[in-house]
């Protein structure tokens, strides 16, 4: 799913504040985004992504905010009472967040409990949220629920969306952006 990947990405920069500060999640998608930041403004990134950290520590228009935890092996993101305690002190524009599972009937959900926490304190966390989802995470739901689609603003997809499940999105609030 690259190039749905990819496109989610370009359309995600339509939600950039002019300048000012963005949470960027864990994913594949989300890393996406973070190598497309404009360069011409300048940023405060927070991530808990040690990849996402690692791209961006030196782009000179970036202040990189690291949030420490303990790091899954598996998606390479802190997670635990040090991301959620860091967190709790931030106030974003926007938090730009990935997902496992989206559907009507239960939110936004992912396997694990920890990545699930982490992902409720970004939104917390934030003025904004926009979650960053290929369609094939669409409709299906996972273990750990972090948020309900009325805590989004919008949902960021790609085009292979049937235009009834976007329908149904939106009608429980968030706004569906087909990339």
């Amino acid at each position: 799913m690259s190039a749905q990947k990819e496109r989610i990405a370009k359309a995600a920069l339509d939600e950039l504040p002019d300048g000012g500060s963005i949470i960027i999640d864990a994913g594949t998608t989300t890393a996406h985004l973070a190598r497309l930041l404009p360069t011409d403004r300048e940023l405060m990134v927070v991530t808990h992504a040690l990849p996402i950290a690692n791209l961006l520590v030196s782009w000179p228009n970036v202040t990189l905010c690291m949030l420490g935890g303990i790091v899954r092996p598996r998606t390479l993101a802190a997670v635990g009472d040090w991301t959620r305690h860091n967190l709790a002190d931030v106030f974003a524009d926007v938090a730009f967040i990935g997902t496992n599972g989206l559907s009507a009937a239960r939110g936004l959900t992912t396997p694990d409990q920890s990545e699930a926490a982490a992902k409720r304190a970004m939104i917390k966390a934030a003025r904004r949220s926009v979650v960053l989802a290929d369609h094939t995470k669409i409709g299906v739901d996972h273990f750990s629920r972090f948020a309900d689609l009325s805590d989004i603003a919008a949902v960021i997809t790609d085009d292979g969306l049937d235009p009834e499940t976007a329908a149904e999105i939106e009608a429980l609030g968030p706004e569906v952006v087909l990339a």
